[in-house]
């Protein structure tokens, strides 16, 4: 049997899987904007700045600094992807 995929078909599939990614780590994002009030960066500068530690807030500052590194990391590949010249599949 054979199988026939285009590589607009193997380009589109890659970028919905990557969106999908990105969606899911914006809303873990949002519920930390939410609690907080704020963005990652403000919320990064007065986690730096404050006095006194507070570990529950700092485990929540690791949380959302990965989440928001993540979907740094997507979007290149996203790019990465859009403009792909060459697909090799293995």
């Amino acid at each position: 049997m054979s199988i026939t995929i285009s590589k607009d078909e193997i380009k589109r599939y890659l970028k919905l899987t990557i969106i999908s990614e990105i969606t899911l780590l914006r809303e873990k994002t949002r519920l930390f904007e939410k609690k907080y009030g704020c963005t990652f960066l403000d919320f990064e500068k007065n986690i730096k700045t404050a006095e006194k530690e507070r570990f529950e807030i700092w485990d929540d500052y690791i949380e959302w600094k990965a989440y928001t590194e993540k979907v740094s990391e997507l979007k290149k590949k996203l790019k990465a992807v859009e403009h792909a010249k060459k697909i090799k599949v293995i």
